[in-house]
């Protein structure tokens, strides 16, 4: 079955072009053009990744983005035509997990698109968990527990966090990271990697403040601190 993408823009004709270019390259597609008949089409599930311009007629899609939050955890793209750096930002903290300024090639739209689902995917059932003291990372479930509870993290941050603790003890620069939550070397200098890093350690460490998990190295990037793997 092909994958299901919601596309909520008010951009008609854009949103016309979309859905017949990817539907082309085998995502089934659904266009609403407000935040009323998108957070309906969402409400009657099926979906498995959405697509949410940031300037909508009826309403805000960082609003609709945080109600969604509130129950889901679908892959999130955001747009918009602003493109302010600060738009990017808060749709980050607020758990997009990517995010395209408009205009944009429909290409790259399409490889966020399947990035985002294949973060989603289960990894092998080979894959190792890890476990930090009361922190249990499961890769082949691509689920997170502290103290026996379920922390929530989008698709991108959990593969930032597998990331970082698979290679527990080595400092990964922003770039390395880049690489290995995407598979190929992009910008040599991304913010967003801090925006998402901020949010990972308010879900699991006690006290994000002073992290004991994920460690800033001042001017090379961040380390996982050893010596609590089993």
């Amino acid at each position: 079955m092909p994958d299901r993408l919601l596309i909520i823009d008010d951009d008609v004709r854009l949103a016309d072009m979309l859905r017949t270019y990817l539907s082309q390259r085998g995502l089934h597609v659904d266009c609403r053009p407000d935040v009323a008949t998108g957070l309906s089409a969402l409400a009657d599930g099926g979906y498995d990744a959405l697509v949410l311009d940031v300037m909508l007629p009826d309403g805000d899609g960082f609003d609709v983005l945080r109600r969604v939050r509130a129950g889901s955890d679908i892959p999130i793209v955001m747009l918009t035509a602003r493109g302010e750096p600060m738009d990017r930002i808060v749709g980050l903290e607020m758990g997009a997990d990517d995010y395209l300024p408009k205009p944009f090639d429909p290409r790259e739209l399409l490889a966020r698109i399947r990035a985002v689902l294949r973060r989603r995917s289960p990894a092998p059932a080979s894959a190792n968990t890890l476990r930090f003291e009361d922190l249990v990372i499961d890769p082949g479930a691509r689920s997170v527990t502290k103290g026996g509870a379920e922390v929530r993290l989008t698709g991108h941050q959990f593969d930032l966090l597998v990331a970082l603790a698979s290679r527990a003890g080595r400092v990964l620069s922003r770039d390395a990271l880049m690489e290995a939550v995407r598979g190929e070397a992009l910008e040599a200098f991304d913010r967003s990697i801090d925006v998402h890093i901020s949010r990972i350690r308010a879900a699991i460490e006690d006290d994000p403040k002073k992290p004991r998990h994920i460690v800033t190295v001042r001017g090379s990037g961040y380390v996982f601190a050893t010596g609590r793997a089993t």
